[in-house]
Protein backbone atom coordinates (compact mmCIF):
# COMPACT_ATOMS: atom_id res chain seq x y z
CA UNK A 1 0.00 0.00 0.00
CA UNK A 2 1.15 3.57 -0.66
CA UNK A 3 -0.25 6.98 -1.49
CA UNK A 4 -1.97 5.61 -4.61
CA UNK A 5 -3.92 3.00 -2.72
CA UNK A 6 -3.48 -0.76 -2.56
CA UNK A 7 -0.96 -2.05 -5.09
CA UNK A 8 -2.29 -5.24 -6.70
CA UNK A 9 0.16 -6.05 -9.46
CA UNK A 10 1.81 -5.01 -12.68
CA UNK A 11 1.94 -6.11 -16.29
CA UNK A 12 0.63 -4.06 -19.19
CA UNK A 13 0.19 -1.38 -16.51
CA UNK A 14 0.44 -1.05 -12.75
CA UNK A 15 -2.89 -1.81 -11.07
CA UNK A 16 -4.05 -0.05 -7.89
CA UNK A 17 -7.23 -0.22 -5.87
CA UNK A 18 -8.38 3.22 -4.76
CA UNK A 19 -9.73 2.71 -1.20
CA UNK A 20 -12.23 5.54 -1.76
CA UNK A 21 -14.09 3.18 -4.11
CA UNK A 22 -13.68 -0.01 -2.11
CA UNK A 23 -17.24 0.36 -0.84
CA UNK A 24 -18.39 -0.10 -4.44
CA UNK A 25 -17.62 -3.76 -3.81
CA UNK A 26 -15.60 -6.22 -5.84
CA UNK A 27 -15.19 -9.67 -7.34
CA UNK A 28 -12.29 -12.12 -7.30
CA UNK A 29 -12.98 -14.98 -9.70
CA UNK A 30 -11.08 -17.80 -11.31
CA UNK A 31 -10.78 -21.55 -11.58
CA UNK A 32 -9.37 -23.65 -8.74
CA UNK A 33 -5.63 -23.20 -8.26
CA UNK A 34 -5.27 -20.00 -10.30
CA UNK A 35 -4.36 -17.65 -7.43
CA UNK A 36 -7.60 -16.29 -5.98
CA UNK A 37 -6.44 -16.84 -2.41
CA UNK A 38 -3.26 -14.79 -2.90
CA UNK A 39 -5.27 -11.95 -4.48
CA UNK A 40 -7.61 -11.99 -1.48
CA UNK A 41 -4.58 -12.00 0.83
CA UNK A 42 -3.00 -9.00 -0.94
CA UNK A 43 -6.23 -7.01 -0.63
CA UNK A 44 -6.76 -7.97 3.02
CA UNK A 45 -3.22 -6.88 3.87
CA UNK A 46 -3.67 -3.64 2.02
CA UNK A 47 -6.88 -2.75 3.81
CA UNK A 48 -5.39 -3.67 7.17
CA UNK A 49 -2.40 -1.39 6.49
CA UNK A 50 -4.84 1.44 5.80
CA UNK A 51 -6.45 0.92 9.21
CA UNK A 52 -9.52 -0.81 7.75
CA UNK A 53 -10.78 -3.90 9.65
CA UNK A 54 -11.35 -6.99 7.51
CA UNK A 55 -13.68 -9.98 7.94
CA UNK A 56 -13.10 -13.13 5.91
CA UNK A 57 -13.84 -16.84 6.00
CA UNK A 58 -11.00 -19.34 5.77
CA UNK A 59 -12.55 -22.39 4.12
CA UNK A 60 -9.30 -24.26 3.44
CA UNK A 61 -7.16 -23.12 6.35
CA UNK A 62 -4.55 -21.38 4.20
CA UNK A 63 -5.73 -17.83 4.94
CA UNK A 64 -4.58 -18.33 8.53
CA UNK A 65 -1.14 -17.51 7.11
CA UNK A 66 -2.22 -13.86 7.09
CA UNK A 67 -1.33 -13.81 10.78
CA UNK A 68 2.29 -14.84 10.13
CA UNK A 69 5.23 -13.14 8.41
CA UNK A 70 6.12 -14.38 4.96
CA UNK A 71 9.56 -15.59 3.90
CA UNK A 72 11.66 -14.97 0.84
CA UNK A 73 12.35 -17.50 -1.91
CA UNK A 74 13.88 -17.61 -5.35
CA UNK A 75 10.44 -17.78 -6.92
CA UNK A 76 9.25 -14.78 -4.92
CA UNK A 77 12.39 -12.81 -5.78
CA UNK A 78 11.79 -13.52 -9.47
CA UNK A 79 8.17 -12.35 -9.18
CA UNK A 80 9.22 -9.15 -7.39
CA UNK A 81 11.80 -8.38 -10.07
CA UNK A 82 9.33 -9.04 -12.89
CA UNK A 83 6.71 -6.78 -11.34
CA UNK A 84 9.26 -4.07 -10.62
CA UNK A 85 8.56 -3.62 -6.92
CA UNK A 86 10.67 -3.66 -3.81
CA UNK A 87 10.89 -6.87 -1.82
CA UNK A 88 8.02 -6.72 0.69
CA UNK A 89 8.77 -6.14 4.35
CA UNK A 90 7.61 -9.52 5.58
CA UNK A 91 5.19 -9.32 8.48
CA UNK A 92 1.87 -10.80 9.48
CA UNK A 93 -1.35 -8.84 9.71
CA UNK A 94 -2.96 -8.36 13.14
CA UNK A 95 -5.53 -11.14 13.33
CA UNK A 96 -8.37 -12.48 15.47
CA UNK A 97 -9.48 -16.07 14.91
CA UNK A 98 -13.15 -17.00 15.23
CA UNK A 99 -14.90 -20.35 14.96
CA UNK A 100 -18.59 -21.22 15.21
CA UNK A 101 -17.60 -24.48 16.90
CA UNK A 102 -15.07 -22.79 19.21
CA UNK A 103 -12.15 -25.01 18.15
CA UNK A 104 -10.04 -22.89 15.81
CA UNK A 105 -10.70 -19.55 17.50
CA UNK A 106 -13.02 -17.58 19.75
CA UNK A 107 -16.63 -18.85 19.71
CA UNK A 108 -18.84 -17.02 17.24
CA UNK A 109 -22.44 -16.82 18.44
CA UNK A 110 -25.72 -15.08 17.88
CA UNK A 111 -29.22 -15.52 19.29
CA UNK A 112 -32.28 -16.99 17.65
CA UNK A 113 -34.06 -13.63 17.84
CA UNK A 114 -31.18 -11.77 16.20
CA UNK A 115 -31.03 -14.21 13.31
CA UNK A 116 -34.74 -13.94 12.58
CA UNK A 117 -37.10 -16.33 10.80
CA UNK A 118 -35.99 -15.73 7.22
CA UNK A 119 -32.36 -16.67 7.75
CA UNK A 120 -33.36 -19.44 10.12
CA UNK A 121 -35.67 -20.89 7.48
CA UNK A 122 -32.74 -20.79 5.06
CA UNK A 123 -30.58 -22.60 7.58
CA UNK A 124 -33.24 -25.26 8.21
CA UNK A 125 -34.00 -25.58 4.48
CA UNK A 126 -37.74 -25.19 5.08
CA UNK A 127 -40.39 -25.11 2.38
CA UNK A 128 -42.79 -22.19 1.95
CA UNK A 129 -45.44 -23.61 4.29
CA UNK A 130 -42.94 -24.35 7.03
CA UNK A 131 -41.33 -20.95 6.58
CA UNK A 132 -44.72 -19.31 7.02
CA UNK A 133 -45.28 -21.21 10.26
CA UNK A 134 -41.86 -20.12 11.51
CA UNK A 135 -42.80 -16.50 10.82
CA UNK A 136 -46.01 -17.03 12.80
CA UNK A 137 -44.05 -18.56 15.67
CA UNK A 138 -41.72 -15.57 15.83
CA UNK A 139 -44.71 -13.22 15.81
CA UNK A 140 -46.22 -15.17 18.69
CA UNK A 141 -42.92 -14.80 20.53
CA UNK A 142 -42.96 -11.06 19.93
CA UNK A 143 -46.54 -10.61 21.05
CA UNK A 144 -46.12 -12.76 24.15
CA UNK A 145 -42.71 -11.32 25.01
CA UNK A 146 -40.94 -14.64 24.58
CA UNK A 147 -37.19 -14.10 24.44
CA UNK A 148 -35.47 -16.54 22.09
CA UNK A 149 -31.77 -17.01 22.77
CA UNK A 150 -30.83 -20.59 22.02
CA UNK A 151 -32.24 -23.67 20.33
CA UNK A 152 -33.92 -24.84 23.53
CA UNK A 153 -35.99 -21.65 23.44
CA UNK A 154 -36.93 -22.25 19.82
CA UNK A 155 -37.97 -25.82 20.51
CA UNK A 156 -40.05 -24.56 23.38
CA UNK A 157 -41.69 -21.95 21.17
CA UNK A 158 -42.64 -24.58 18.62
CA UNK A 159 -44.02 -26.85 21.36
CA UNK A 160 -46.03 -23.92 22.71
CA UNK A 161 -47.44 -23.25 19.24
CA UNK A 162 -48.33 -26.92 18.77
CA UNK A 163 -50.08 -27.11 22.14
CA UNK A 164 -52.08 -23.96 21.40
CA UNK A 165 -52.53 -24.46 17.66
CA UNK A 166 -56.25 -23.71 17.68
CA UNK A 167 -55.94 -20.36 19.43
CA UNK A 168 -52.86 -19.31 17.44
CA UNK A 169 -54.45 -20.31 14.14
CA UNK A 170 -57.45 -18.13 14.90
CA UNK A 171 -55.25 -15.11 15.66
CA UNK A 172 -52.37 -15.45 13.16
CA UNK A 173 -53.37 -17.89 10.46
CA UNK A 174 -53.59 -21.65 10.26
CA UNK A 175 -50.76 -23.76 11.59
CA UNK A 176 -50.72 -27.53 11.83
CA UNK A 177 -48.96 -30.09 13.95
CA UNK A 178 -47.46 -31.92 10.98
CA UNK A 179 -45.55 -28.87 9.75
CA UNK A 180 -44.41 -27.97 13.25
CA UNK A 181 -43.19 -31.55 13.66
CA UNK A 182 -41.22 -31.25 10.43
CA UNK A 183 -39.53 -28.08 11.70
CA UNK A 184 -38.70 -29.79 14.99
CA UNK A 185 -37.08 -32.67 13.12
CA UNK A 186 -35.00 -30.19 11.12
CA UNK A 187 -33.86 -28.63 14.37
CA UNK A 188 -32.77 -32.02 15.68
CA UNK A 189 -30.80 -32.67 12.51
CA UNK A 190 -29.17 -29.25 12.82
CA UNK A 191 -28.20 -29.97 16.41
CA UNK A 192 -26.63 -33.25 15.31
CA UNK A 193 -24.38 -31.14 13.05
CA UNK A 194 -23.22 -29.11 16.06
CA UNK A 195 -25.10 -25.95 15.09
CA UNK A 196 -26.40 -25.42 18.62
CA UNK A 197 -22.98 -23.95 19.46
CA UNK A 198 -23.79 -21.01 17.18
CA UNK A 199 -26.85 -19.94 19.20
CA UNK A 200 -26.60 -18.48 22.65
CA UNK A 201 -24.88 -15.82 24.69
CA UNK A 202 -22.59 -13.97 24.86
CA UNK A 203 -23.46 -13.05 21.28
CA UNK A 204 -20.91 -11.40 19.03
CA UNK A 205 -20.36 -7.69 19.61
CA UNK A 206 -19.79 -6.09 16.20
CA UNK A 207 -17.33 -3.68 17.80
CA UNK A 208 -14.96 -6.65 18.14
CA UNK A 209 -14.90 -6.97 14.34
CA UNK A 210 -13.96 -3.32 13.90
CA UNK A 211 -10.80 -3.08 15.96
CA UNK A 212 -7.38 -1.66 15.19
CA UNK A 213 -4.10 -2.74 16.72
CA UNK A 214 -1.66 -0.48 18.56
CA UNK A 215 -0.10 0.64 15.25
CA UNK A 216 -3.42 1.70 13.78
CA UNK A 217 -3.68 -1.32 11.49
CA UNK A 218 -7.10 -2.82 10.97
CA UNK A 219 -7.62 -6.19 12.65
CA UNK A 220 -8.29 -9.10 10.29
CA UNK A 221 -11.07 -11.31 11.66
CA UNK A 222 -10.47 -14.79 10.25
CA UNK A 223 -13.46 -17.11 10.60
CA UNK A 224 -12.15 -20.68 10.68
CA UNK A 225 -14.57 -22.32 8.24
CA UNK A 226 -12.80 -25.64 7.70
CA UNK A 227 -15.52 -27.50 9.58
CA UNK A 228 -18.24 -24.95 8.89
CA UNK A 229 -17.75 -25.27 5.13
CA UNK A 230 -18.73 -28.94 5.34
CA UNK A 231 -22.23 -27.68 6.21
CA UNK A 232 -22.94 -25.35 3.26
CA UNK A 233 -26.32 -24.09 4.54
CA UNK A 234 -24.83 -23.18 7.91
CA UNK A 235 -21.77 -21.56 6.31
CA UNK A 236 -23.76 -19.34 3.96
CA UNK A 237 -26.23 -18.41 6.71
CA UNK A 238 -23.48 -17.41 9.14
CA UNK A 239 -21.79 -15.21 6.55
CA UNK A 240 -25.06 -13.65 5.47
CA UNK A 241 -26.00 -13.02 9.08
CA UNK A 242 -22.73 -11.15 9.62
CA UNK A 243 -23.37 -9.04 6.54
CA UNK A 244 -26.93 -8.25 7.60
CA UNK A 245 -25.77 -7.30 11.10
CA UNK A 246 -23.28 -4.83 9.66
CA UNK A 247 -26.01 -3.38 7.47
CA UNK A 248 -28.43 -3.07 10.36
CA UNK A 249 -26.11 -1.70 13.02
CA UNK A 250 -23.77 0.71 11.23
CA UNK A 251 -24.87 4.30 10.65
CA UNK A 252 -24.83 6.00 7.28
CA UNK A 253 -21.51 7.61 6.39
CA UNK A 254 -21.73 8.19 2.64
CA UNK A 255 -18.59 8.20 0.55
CA UNK A 256 -15.30 8.44 2.45
CA UNK A 257 -11.60 8.15 1.64
CA UNK A 258 -11.67 4.53 2.78
CA UNK A 259 -14.28 1.99 3.92
CA UNK A 260 -15.16 1.42 7.55
CA UNK A 261 -14.84 -2.37 7.19
CA UNK A 262 -14.35 -4.81 4.30
CA UNK A 263 -16.06 -8.18 4.09
CA UNK A 264 -14.77 -11.05 1.92
CA UNK A 265 -17.28 -13.77 1.08
CA UNK A 266 -15.37 -16.84 -0.16
CA UNK A 267 -17.21 -19.58 -2.08
CA UNK A 268 -19.91 -16.99 -2.73
CA UNK A 269 -21.99 -19.30 -4.91
CA UNK A 270 -23.18 -21.03 -1.72
CA UNK A 271 -25.02 -17.87 -0.77
CA UNK A 272 -27.20 -18.00 -3.85
CA UNK A 273 -27.56 -21.76 -4.48
CA UNK A 274 -31.20 -22.80 -3.98
CA UNK A 275 -31.98 -19.58 -2.12
CA UNK A 276 -35.68 -18.56 -2.25
CA UNK A 277 -36.59 -15.46 -4.21
CA UNK A 278 -37.45 -13.50 -1.06
CA UNK A 279 -33.98 -14.09 0.34
CA UNK A 280 -32.28 -13.25 -2.95
CA UNK A 281 -34.17 -9.97 -3.06
CA UNK A 282 -32.97 -9.11 0.45
CA UNK A 283 -29.37 -10.01 -0.38
CA UNK A 284 -29.44 -7.82 -3.46
CA UNK A 285 -30.92 -5.00 -1.38
CA UNK A 286 -28.21 -5.30 1.26
CA UNK A 287 -25.39 -5.36 -1.32
CA UNK A 288 -26.85 -2.30 -3.04
CA UNK A 289 -27.40 -0.22 0.09
CA UNK A 290 -24.56 -1.25 2.40
CA UNK A 291 -22.03 0.91 0.54
CA UNK A 292 -23.54 3.97 2.21
CA UNK A 293 -22.67 2.36 5.56
CA UNK A 294 -18.99 2.36 4.57
CA UNK A 295 -18.86 -1.42 4.06
CA UNK A 296 -17.04 -2.98 1.13
CA UNK A 297 -18.07 -6.50 0.06
CA UNK A 298 -15.84 -8.68 -2.11
CA UNK A 299 -17.23 -11.94 -3.46
CA UNK A 300 -14.76 -14.74 -4.18
CA UNK A 301 -15.93 -17.50 -6.51
CA UNK A 302 -14.94 -19.53 -9.55
CA UNK A 303 -17.12 -17.88 -12.16
CA UNK A 304 -19.06 -14.61 -12.50
CA UNK A 305 -22.03 -16.77 -13.49
CA UNK A 306 -22.20 -17.93 -9.86
CA UNK A 307 -23.69 -14.56 -8.91
CA UNK A 308 -27.09 -13.16 -9.89
CA UNK A 309 -26.90 -10.33 -12.44
CA UNK A 310 -28.30 -7.68 -10.02
CA UNK A 311 -25.49 -8.48 -7.57
CA UNK A 312 -22.81 -8.79 -10.26
CA UNK A 313 -23.77 -5.36 -11.55
CA UNK A 314 -22.89 -3.83 -8.15
CA UNK A 315 -19.28 -5.09 -8.18
CA UNK A 316 -17.08 -2.32 -9.54
CA UNK A 317 -13.61 -3.70 -8.70
CA UNK A 318 -12.71 -6.94 -10.45
CA UNK A 319 -9.83 -9.38 -10.43
CA UNK A 320 -10.32 -12.22 -12.88
CA UNK A 321 -7.96 -15.18 -12.81
CA UNK A 322 -7.87 -17.92 -15.42
CA UNK A 323 -10.97 -19.77 -16.53
CA UNK A 324 -10.95 -23.01 -18.46
CA UNK A 325 -13.28 -23.42 -21.45
CA UNK A 326 -13.70 -27.19 -21.56
CA UNK A 327 -17.49 -27.34 -21.61
CA UNK A 328 -20.28 -25.18 -23.10
CA UNK A 329 -20.97 -23.76 -19.66
CA UNK A 330 -17.28 -22.96 -19.23
CA UNK A 331 -17.29 -21.17 -22.58
CA UNK A 332 -20.34 -19.19 -21.52
CA UNK A 333 -18.58 -18.22 -18.29
CA UNK A 334 -15.55 -17.00 -20.26
CA UNK A 335 -17.71 -14.84 -22.50
CA UNK A 336 -19.62 -13.47 -19.50
CA UNK A 337 -16.41 -12.63 -17.65
CA UNK A 338 -14.92 -10.91 -20.72
CA UNK A 339 -18.04 -8.81 -21.21
CA UNK A 340 -17.98 -7.46 -17.67
CA UNK A 341 -14.74 -5.54 -18.26
CA UNK A 342 -14.17 -2.17 -19.87
CA UNK A 343 -12.37 -3.36 -22.95
CA UNK A 344 -8.70 -2.73 -23.66
CA UNK A 345 -8.03 -2.42 -27.42
CA UNK A 346 -4.62 -4.06 -26.86
CA UNK A 347 -6.14 -7.16 -25.27
CA UNK A 348 -8.43 -9.88 -26.58
CA UNK A 349 -10.02 -10.35 -23.18
CA UNK A 350 -11.99 -13.49 -24.02
CA UNK A 351 -8.86 -15.25 -25.26
CA UNK A 352 -6.52 -14.00 -22.54
CA UNK A 353 -8.78 -15.30 -19.74
CA UNK A 354 -8.11 -18.87 -20.86
CA UNK A 355 -4.35 -18.28 -21.18
CA UNK A 356 -3.56 -16.73 -17.79
CA UNK A 357 -0.99 -18.52 -15.69
CA UNK A 358 -1.06 -19.06 -11.93
CA UNK A 359 -0.78 -15.69 -10.21
CA UNK A 360 -1.80 -13.79 -13.34
CA UNK A 361 -5.07 -11.91 -13.59
CA UNK A 362 -7.14 -9.49 -15.59
CA UNK A 363 -7.91 -6.54 -13.34
CA UNK A 364 -10.16 -3.51 -13.61
CA UNK A 365 -10.52 -1.08 -10.71
CA UNK A 366 -12.76 1.92 -10.31
CA UNK A 367 -11.04 5.19 -11.01
CA UNK A 368 -11.93 8.86 -10.50
CA UNK A 369 -15.68 9.47 -10.17
CA UNK A 370 -16.28 5.73 -10.01
CA UNK A 371 -15.52 5.07 -13.67
CA UNK A 372 -14.32 1.49 -14.36
CA UNK A 373 -10.71 1.35 -15.43
CA UNK A 374 -9.62 -0.31 -18.65
CA UNK A 375 -8.90 -3.99 -18.07
CA UNK A 376 -5.20 -4.80 -17.62
CA UNK A 377 -3.29 -8.05 -17.62
CA UNK A 378 -1.03 -8.22 -14.60
CA UNK A 379 1.06 -10.38 -12.31
CA UNK A 380 -0.38 -10.22 -8.80
CA UNK A 381 2.18 -9.00 -6.27
CA UNK A 382 3.34 -11.34 -3.48
CA UNK A 383 1.91 -10.64 -0.02
CA UNK A 384 4.00 -9.70 3.00
CA UNK A 385 2.36 -12.44 5.06
CA UNK A 386 2.80 -16.16 4.67
CA UNK A 387 1.40 -17.93 1.63
CA UNK A 388 0.02 -21.04 3.26
CA UNK A 389 -1.51 -21.97 6.62
CA UNK A 390 -0.36 -21.14 10.11
CA UNK A 391 0.51 -24.07 12.33
CA UNK A 392 -1.75 -25.04 15.22
CA UNK A 393 0.83 -23.68 17.68
CA UNK A 394 0.99 -20.36 15.83
CA UNK A 395 -2.77 -20.14 15.76
CA UNK A 396 -2.93 -20.85 19.50
CA UNK A 397 -0.46 -18.05 20.21
CA UNK A 398 -2.55 -15.59 18.20
CA UNK A 399 -5.70 -16.64 20.08
CA UNK A 400 -3.92 -16.35 23.45
CA UNK A 401 -2.80 -12.80 22.64
CA UNK A 402 -6.18 -11.76 21.23
CA UNK A 403 -7.65 -8.42 22.35
CA UNK A 404 -11.02 -10.07 22.99
CA UNK A 405 -9.38 -12.47 25.46
CA UNK A 406 -11.82 -14.79 27.23
CA UNK A 407 -14.86 -12.61 26.57
CA UNK A 408 -16.63 -15.35 24.62
CA UNK A 409 -15.09 -18.41 26.27
CA UNK A 410 -17.96 -19.23 28.66
CA UNK A 411 -21.60 -19.41 27.67
CA UNK A 412 -24.23 -17.49 29.63
CA UNK A 413 -27.66 -19.03 30.17
CA UNK A 414 -29.89 -16.26 31.45
CA UNK A 415 -33.62 -16.58 31.93
CA UNK A 416 -35.42 -16.89 28.63
CA UNK A 417 -38.29 -18.74 27.02
CA UNK A 418 -37.40 -22.19 28.21
CA UNK A 419 -37.03 -21.24 31.86
CA UNK A 420 -40.08 -19.00 32.04
CA UNK A 421 -42.41 -21.47 30.38
CA UNK A 422 -41.10 -24.21 32.62
CA UNK A 423 -42.04 -22.02 35.56
CA UNK A 424 -45.41 -21.37 33.95
CA UNK A 425 -45.98 -25.13 33.65
CA UNK A 426 -45.00 -25.63 37.26
CA UNK A 427 -47.45 -22.92 38.33
CA UNK A 428 -50.20 -24.55 36.29
CA UNK A 429 -49.39 -27.88 37.93
CA UNK A 430 -49.79 -26.35 41.36
CA UNK A 431 -53.11 -24.80 40.42
CA UNK A 432 -54.46 -28.11 39.16
CA UNK A 433 -53.22 -29.84 42.29
CA UNK A 434 -55.09 -27.41 44.47
CA UNK A 435 -58.23 -27.76 42.36
CA UNK A 436 -58.01 -31.54 42.51
CA UNK A 437 -57.56 -31.45 46.27
CA UNK A 438 -60.55 -29.17 46.66
CA UNK A 439 -62.82 -31.44 44.64
CA UNK A 440 -61.51 -34.70 46.11
CA UNK A 441 -60.47 -34.09 49.74
CA UNK A 442 -59.66 -37.74 50.38
CA UNK A 443 -57.12 -37.89 47.58
CA UNK A 444 -53.41 -37.64 48.40
CA UNK A 445 -52.16 -34.18 47.66
CA UNK A 446 -48.60 -35.35 47.25
CA UNK A 447 -49.69 -38.09 44.88
CA UNK A 448 -51.76 -35.63 42.86
CA UNK A 449 -48.92 -33.17 42.58
CA UNK A 450 -46.40 -35.86 41.74
CA UNK A 451 -48.63 -37.29 39.07
CA UNK A 452 -49.31 -33.97 37.45
CA UNK A 453 -45.71 -32.82 37.56
CA UNK A 454 -44.57 -36.13 36.13
CA UNK A 455 -47.07 -35.81 33.30
CA UNK A 456 -45.99 -32.23 32.68
CA UNK A 457 -42.32 -33.19 32.56
CA UNK A 458 -43.01 -36.04 30.19
CA UNK A 459 -44.91 -33.70 27.92
CA UNK A 460 -42.03 -31.24 28.03
CA UNK A 461 -39.59 -33.98 27.10
CA UNK A 462 -41.72 -35.08 24.19
CA UNK A 463 -41.94 -31.55 22.86
CA UNK A 464 -38.25 -30.87 23.64
CA UNK A 465 -38.84 -27.77 25.67
CA UNK A 466 -41.10 -25.02 26.93
CA UNK A 467 -41.30 -21.28 26.42
CA UNK A 468 -40.92 -18.00 28.13
CA UNK A 469 -43.76 -15.78 29.26
CA UNK A 470 -44.60 -12.28 30.27
CA UNK A 471 -45.25 -9.42 27.92
CA UNK A 472 -42.21 -7.23 27.41
CA UNK A 473 -44.27 -4.47 25.81
CA UNK A 474 -42.10 -4.34 22.69
CA UNK A 475 -41.10 -6.43 19.71
CA UNK A 476 -37.69 -8.06 19.79
CA UNK A 477 -35.04 -6.49 17.59
CA UNK A 478 -33.95 -8.60 14.65
CA UNK A 479 -31.77 -7.96 11.61
CA UNK A 480 -32.79 -6.69 8.21
CA UNK A 481 -33.31 -10.23 6.99
CA UNK A 482 -35.84 -11.03 9.72
CA UNK A 483 -39.58 -10.89 9.29
CA UNK A 484 -40.17 -7.68 11.22
CA UNK A 485 -38.60 -4.28 10.85
CA UNK A 486 -37.34 -2.19 13.71
CA UNK A 487 -40.01 0.04 15.19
Amino acid sequence: MDEQGIFIGSGTARVWLDPAYANRHGLIAGATGTGKTVSLQVLAEGFSALGVPVVLADVKGDLSGLSQAGTGSDRLAERVETIGMATPAFRGAPAIFWDVFGQGGHPLRTTISEMGPMLLARLLELNDTQTGILHVAFRVADDEGLLLLDMADLRALLAHCAANAKEISAAYGRINAASIGAIQRRLLALEDQGAQAFFGEPALDLADLMRQDGEGRGMVSIIDARELFLRPALYSTVMLWLLSELFEELPEVGDADRPRIVFFFDEAHLLFDDAPDALLDKVEQVVRLIRSKGVGVFFVTQSPLDLPDPVLGQLGNRIQHALRAFTPRDQKAVRAAAQTFRQNPRLDTGTVITQLGVGEALASMLEAKGVPGIVQRCLVRPPASRIGPATDAERDRVVAASPVGGRYAETVNRESAYEILAARAEKAAGAQEREASRRAPGRSRSGSRQGYVEATLKSALRSLGSQLGGRLGRELVRGVLGSLSRR
